[in-house]
């Protein structure tokens, strides 16, 4: 896993820039308020957006599991839904991440490989968007409330997503980041990976709530829903208080609905650690 070479932010991006919100198997399927709360912030920041119907998978499950042709079809399929748009925005370093794989899945100066190179340089996780792009700056906003932060290893490895998301959480006034120890380590989950290796990726989810919970914090927050729901099962087996949100989430000001794993919308625990820094 590389940094990709398509992520070349615009000098000057569109004032009101039309945008595709790729929506994402997760969000649409066990999180929609991660898609409305995308939704919100590109708004705020002058975008005009639309989702286009009929975007399928960005068909990382397919490519990590050798399945070319398929992969091939999904991605033609997603590049014709998108072709059309400046910008195609997803809550997901890890499905950006696939889009920025497309042109390796085409013959180099063929059709499909430059529309793919295409979609490529148009395509952006929320946070890389908001802040490389486009420089946006939150409205006013109050949370009285101590975060942790896990980088997932698309967004980071692939996007170079670290410190964007931070610079956005900084913006939040009463906010405050407690760094777990190895925020950049992975989670364990990690697609297929957590089905063929289950026993490797328990240990090391276990490690990563393990820091989660060191951090005292009493939100954890991250970009890619797979990471997110991962941690959040392994917490609530092991029975903590600790709750997982989408960072969208915070940051669109849309916390009414329960936190990952909760049936219903609980008070966040109690403070009890000395504090990270103060955004």
């Amino acid at each position: 896993m590389s940094l990709s070479p398509y992520l070349q932010a615009p000098t000057q991006p569109p004032k009101q820039p039309k945008v595709a919100l790729f929506i994402t198997c997760l969000v649409d399927a066990m999180r929609p308020s991660v898609g409305f709360a995308t939704v919100k912030l590109l708004t705020a920041a002058g975008c005009q957006v639309e989702v286009p119907a009929l975007q399928t998978c960005c068909g990382q499950p397919a490519y990590n599991s050798g399945a070319k042709q398929d992969t091939q079809k999904l991605a033609r399929q997603n590049i014709k839904k998108f072709a059309d748009f400046d910008y195609v925005i997803a809550p997901s370093g890890s499905c950006i991440g696939m889009l920025h794989q497309y042109p390796d899945l085409f013959t180099q100066g063929s059709a499909d490989h430059q529309a793919a190179e295409d979609l490529a340089r148009r395509a952006w996780e929320i946070t890389s968007f908001l802040v490389d792009v486009m420089q946006f700056k939150l409205p006013p906003l109050q949370q009285d409330i101590q975060v942790t932060y896990h980088d997932s290893c698309g967004g980071l490895r692939e996007l170079g997503i670290q410190q964007q998301p931070r610079q956005l959480l900084a913006q939040v006034s009463g906010l405050n980041i407690n760094e777990m120890c190895e925020a950049d380590t992975c989670c364990g989950f990690g697609g297929t990976f957590c089905v063929k290796f289950p026993d490797i990726s328990n240990r090391m989810v276990s490690h990563k709530t393990a820091n989660a919970e060191q951090s005292k914090a009493q939100l954890l927050l991250g970009g890619d829903l797979g990471c997110l729901m991962n941690m959040a099962g392994k917490l609530k087996r092991e029975n903590s208080d600790l709750q997982t949100r989408h960072v969208t989430e915070l940051l669109a000001d849309m916390l009414a609905a329960p936190a990952l794993g909760e049936v219903e919308n609980t008070p966040l625990r109690a403070t009890n650690t000395d504090l990270g820094y103060r955004a």
